[in-house]
């Protein structure tokens, strides 16, 4: 512990690191504890404790690569995350009960999940395209290459299919590029065509917001190209025209999480399950909780996938209100500590490292915590530190090397 401690360029994001995964060993032992001996989520707890000796292991050696390596082989990095995530589409193998999912490679009795790897070298790939620009993206037509280095990864973990791991590249790209000094307007812009895809539930809302977005590039024309704003209306247009299609190529199951998401009574016994149990379970804590491993929901096999997407359910039952202010207080003062270190970078490249990885982290706190109380739906994502899962955690701390280092050495 105290050689993990030396080696790190700010104690404190490194002590939050600690403190997160020791609570998750904490919370995942508890959540072995059920009235119905189940030897999947019992011992968890035990190979989680392997799974974190592994990662302070590589902690250690990724604390001993020079950020200069780090920048250089950011792009060879990325095309082998490319590659190993194409690998996977062909003899990938899928985890829990999911059908025809692939996002595992295994060999033997080892299995690793490329996809995490791949969100550290695109924020790497990312960081060294963005930091060797003399001037900060202006124009759509500046944030074409960023965009694809991060769509072509997204893309390959969306044909898995994954949605929540892809999620977290968006949040990669977007916080990479406000630091890279992005304007909002334009930021706004590319992120339009989500927004379009989600609208157009109501073709008078979609309508309206399509007039709103005419109007604003009307008022944002002296800043664009008219080639620029008439592909951001096509590609609204687009999102919208392509909605219904796509809602009809989701299966059965992705539907009914959207569904439940927006009413959980449509199907309590079955799609809304995870969600129902998930809210009883959180809030049945209470401000105190009902105390550690007594958690009612979880030992009798109400709450689902307790040790790994539905963690925090865990926490909100045994701990209460408090327990899960005090995790959210951690995250907080982890991502804070990620802000504080891009601000004083002593260069681009370091600058923007920390953010992207400060930009994954904020999308998996959101969406785990948003969808075990409705806010957001079930995508299935880990929360960082605390869920169970080797590669995420062992790839979790050599991000936080990856940002020590490259803010010691800059």
């Amino acid at each position: 512990m105290e050689r993990v401690l030396r080696l790190a360029g700010d104690p404190g994001l490194v002590l939050a690191g600690m403190g997160l995964s020791l609570f998750g060993l904490a919370m995942i032992y508890s959540a072995g504890v059920v009235n119905v001996p189940n030897s999947v989520v019992g011992g968890a707890w035990q190979r989680q404790l392997v799974f974190f000796a592994l990662a302070l292991v590589f902690f250690i050696l990724s604390s001993r690569v020079p950020s200069r390596w780090v920048e250089w082989g950011a792009f060879p990095a990325y095309v082998f995350a490319v590659i190993l995530l194409g690998a996977t589409l062909i003899v990938g193998t899928g985890a829990g009960t999911a059908a025809g999912v692939k996002s595992w490679i295994r060999v033997g009795p080892v299995g690793i999940q490329p996809a995490e790897l791949a969100k550290l070298a695109t924020i790497l790939a990312l960081a060294r395209y963005l930091s060797v620009r003399s001037e900060a993206p202006a124009s759509l037509r500046d944030l074409v290459a960023p965009s694809a280095l991060v769509a072509l990864p997204m893309f390959l973990v969306l044909l898995q299919p994954d949605l929540g791991t892809a999620l977290a590249f968006v949040g990669i790209l977007f916080a990479a590029l406000y630091w890279a000094g992005t304007p909002l307007p334009l930021l706004l812009l590319l992120a339009s065509p989500g927004l379009a895809l989600i609208l157009s539930f109501s073709t008078l809302v979609w309508s309206g917001y399509i007039l709103l977005l005419v109007g604003g590039l009307y008022l944002y024309r002296y800043r664009l190209f008219l080639a620029e704003s008439v592909a951001a209306v096509l590609l609204n247009v687009a999102a919208g025209t392509i909605a219904q299609p796509l809602w009809n190529s989701l299966a059965d199951y992705q539907k009914n999480r959207l569904l439940v998401f927006l009413d959980p009574s449509v199907d309590p016994r079955g799609a809304g399950w995870h969600l129902v149990q998930s809210k009883v379970a959180i809030g049945s804590g209470g401000i105190f909780g009902k105390g550690f491993t007594e958690g009612t929901q979880k030992r009798l096999a109400f709450l689902p996938e307790q040790h790994t997407d539905f963690i925090f359910s865990v926490v909100g039952e045994e701990l209460g209100f408090i327990g899960a202010a005090l995790a959210l207080l951690g995250f907080g003062y982890l991502l804070y500590r990620l802000v504080r270190m891009a601000e004083k970078a002593p260069d681009p490249f370091a600058g923007l490292v920390l953010f992207g990885i400060f930009g994954a982290w904020m999308v998996h706190v959101f969406i785990n915590i948003g969808m075990t109380v409705g806010m957001v739906p079930i995508t299935g994502i880990p929360l960082p530190f605390i869920s169970y899962g080797g590669s995420f955690l062992v790839v979790s701390w050599i991000a936080l090397a990856t940002a020590v280092r490259v803010v010691d050495d800059g």
